[in-house]
């Protein structure tokens, strides 16, 4: 073996992966509120993985007899009015949130981004066709937007969806295009296209990647309102049809009527909500402040 391989396998195999490690660490010591958000959503993803083994019993069981029992060994968050378990009513809504709040966030906010990178990088008529759709989205609140989507549409999981992706397009739409707009005007963008790069490669060499800082801190946001935008629907009874456990449904079903009798009811999955909310929000401000260049100290 000569010198050279010598030296190669001689190289401590280590140190690769303490340095994958060290921004990860960075994270944690500078953003302790974001790594409590990070924890808690990380906490609340296993507990929707491993509802099936977590969850005491199914969330549709009804035990009779047993009908606003308060919380104890037997339902440690309480029983509803039919007898049904608060806690694993609770854990399996969190599939429901987590479902609703991805895959909206997949389709809304990255189609949204997409539509704003072309927008702002390809400009002139294409810019302003796409610029005045987004204007006309943006004029109504994207709650409203939401809501009137699923009441023309009726009450289904693929209709929340639908019409929570639809209100999250625009404002990523906006926001990515800003970003675009930026990046376009850079030296590298020009020397690209002095060397005779197409457009759709530039976009998906350069800017598409340099837009990525900005996607993920408004996906981490777009997460929260997705989530909250389901509970009210469901809340409102254009949701998630029950029997199914959705956190807003929870609390609106019957929870309100027996308030005084079993405050459990509505206590139980309005707290899994603020909880799982709280965590997006504190992980997300977090990443908006590291992954911001603008905010970065030094």
């Amino acid at each position: 073996m000569d010198q050279d391989t010598a030296s190669v396998f001689a190289t401590p195999l280590g140190r690769p992966a303490r340095r994958s490690w060290k921004p990860l660490l960075t994270f944690v010591a500078t953003k302790p509120l974001g790594t409590i958000g990070a924890c808690v959503v990380v906490g609340f993803i296993l507990l929707a993985l491993l509802a099936p083994w977590v969850a005491p019993y199914s969330p549709d069981t009804i035990n009779r007899g047993k009908q606003f029992t308060s919380p104890g060994a037997q339902f440690l968050l309480g029983s509803d009015n039919l007898g049904r378990d608060i806690l694993s009513r609770v854990i399996w809504g969190t599939q429901i949130s987590l479902r609703v709040g991805f895959i909206s966030v997949l389709l809304g906010t990255t189609g949204g981004a997409l539509l704003g990178i072309v927008s702002g990088y390809l400009g002139g008529r294409a810019d302003f066709a796409i610029q005045r759709m987004v204007d006309a989205f943006m004029a109504f609140p994207s709650f409203l937007l939401a809501l009137a989507i699923v009441a023309m549409f009726g009450a289904s999981e693929a209709n929340v969806i639908a019409a929570v992706s639809i209100s999250l397009g625009p404002q990523a739409a906006r926001t990515l295009r800003s970003s675009a707009l930026a990046i376009r005007e850079t030296q590298y963008i020009e020397g690209a296209r002095a060397v005779g790069c197409g457009q759709w490669w530039i976009m998906r060499a350069h800017v598409l990647p340099n837009c990525m800082a900005p996607y993920i801190i408004i996906a981490s946001t777009g997460l929260s309102t997705a989530i909250l935008v389901e509970a009210t629907l469901s809340f409102l009874g254009l949701g998630i049809p029950p029997p199914a456990p959705s956190w807003g449904g929870m609390v609106a079903a019957r929870a309100r009527e027996f308030l005084e009798r079993a405050p459990w009811m509505g206590i139980a999955p309005g707290a899994a909500l603020s909880l799982l909310v709280f965590g997006f929000n504190l992980f997300g401000d977090a990443l908006r402040d590291v992954l911001d260049p603008r905010l970065r100290k030094g």
